[in-house]
């Protein structure tokens, strides 16, 4: 049985920040009302965010991420954690 591609990593698009946050809200097995409440959005905004726009409000993102407990790091490129991470 194949394990599933978690797509937590290196974010590149818009879309790559909405396939995580589908996914992290799948897998704690939330709904788009639930996680859009308890972040403080709309489910609209979060509709949005999900299918990769790329002119949603960052601040609004950021709160949806947090709420889904998933961090964000920015680092240089070429930089030893990026590195020991891994490239995609």
């Amino acid at each position: 049985m194949s394990t599933p591609i978690v797509p937590y990593g290196k974010i590149l698009t818009a879309e790559d920040v909405g396939r995580i946050i589908r996914f992290r809200r799948k897998e704690i097995r939330s709904t788009q009302a639930v996680v859009a409440g308890m972040s403080g959005v709309g489910e609209r905004f979060l509709s949005e965010l999900e299918r990769g726009k790329s002119t949603v409000e960052l601040g609004k993102a950021l709160q949806v991420l947090k709420r889904l407990g998933l961090d964000v790091s920015i680092m240089p490129r070429g930089s030893i954690c990026e590195k020991i991470m891994g490239k995609r």
